[in-house]
């Protein structure tokens, strides 16, 4: 863990991939959309470029320690109604979930049944793609959470699939996971299948249940992972043009979608499984809520361009 230089790459705003190495943002890469709904309505960006995304992620690092040794790492406050941390905090407060899988910045993969650190370490970063392990962090994360882990605190490795194995190999049993990569859709359902299979047939214990929740979708083609879709329990649409397309039009998957939350940066279950978890952040919600049934689903405000 022991490193001069430290270097942590996130697709972030706009899905720009941002390089920061020592704490000092160095390289911004191009977004490859120039709206977010989310950003404008909570820290009223009107467009995303090389300097409003630079100026984020330099608040980001300066009010919560993004990428350095004063990152906070729990959090109870809750950024937005229907983001991946605050359904999996919700989740785990209410006994929904044992444990979640979820990436983090100074860290990789972590595995933890604490709702607060789920928020702390997820609730204001994006796609992280490289990561560098803080020392500092590492310790206050591990002090927060004693029944979890983190997959490599050598490393910081990024790897879902050890990690929902590392969370099973601890006991959990009700597993959340957010993973941005659709290939990886297929290894975990059949992770949970083959040790269901193997443990009800030897001794009876109660089998697994994951859920897999996909983040950060903008930019991916779903085209290529249309019959992969149904896997999911959770999605989220950011910008995905493809994954909103083939759920409105597509014949096969017009049944599939079970719930949406929101209508700028929706959230869809797509299982009975999800579909409880959405409801139950509904439930905790502090707000007026408006319900009706909709069977031309999903609908969105406006696709971010």
């Amino acid at each position: 863990m022991e490193n001069n230089k430290d270097i942590h790459i996130m697709e972030a705003l706009g899905n720009a991939k941002v390089t920061v190495v020592n704490g000092k943002v160095i390289s911004i890469d191009k977004p490859i959309i120039k709206t977010c709904p989310l950003f404008l309505k909570h820290r009223n960006i009107k467009e995303l470029n090389e300097d409003t995304i630079k100026k984020n992620i330099e608040f980001r690092i300066q009010s919560f320690g993004l990428f350095t040794k004063d990152r906070v790492v729990e959090e109870k406050e809750q950024i937005v109604s229907f983001g991946t941390s605050e359904i999996f905090m919700t989740a785990l407060n209410k006994k929904m979930l044992d444990a979640v899988v979820i990436v983090s910045d100074c860290a990789g993969t972590v595995i933890t049944a604490n709702p607060y650190l789920v928020q702390g370490l997820c609730g204001r970063i994006s796609g992280i793609v490289k990561t560098t392990p803080i020392k500092e962090v590492i310790e206050r994360i591990n002090k927060a959470n004693p029944n979890g882990d983190i997959l490599n605190e050598e490393t910081a490795e990024i790897n879902q699939v050890k990690g929902v194995l590392k969370a099973i190999e601890l006991g959990f049993k009700n597993i959340g996971v957010s993973i941005a990569h659709p290939e990886q859709l297929k290894e975990i359902r059949q992770i949970e299948e083959e040790y269901n299979l193997k443990n009800l047939k030897n001794n009876g214990e109660d089998g697994i249940k994951i859920c897999i929740f996909g983040v950060h979708t903008t930019g991916a083609d779903f085209n290529k992972y249309k019959s992969e879709i149904p896997e999911y329990d959770l999605i989220a649409n950011c910008a995905s043009k493809s994954l909103y397309s083939l759920l409105k039009t597509d014949e096969n998957l017009k049944d599939v979608l079970k719930v949406q939350a929101g209508k700028g940066v929706p959230i869809y279950a797509l299982s009975n499984f999800g579909k409880d978890l959405l409801l139950e952040r509904f439930k905790e919600l502090d707000k007026k809520i408006y319900i009706c049934t909709e069977d031309n689903l999903p609908d969105i405000q406006e696709m971010p361009q």
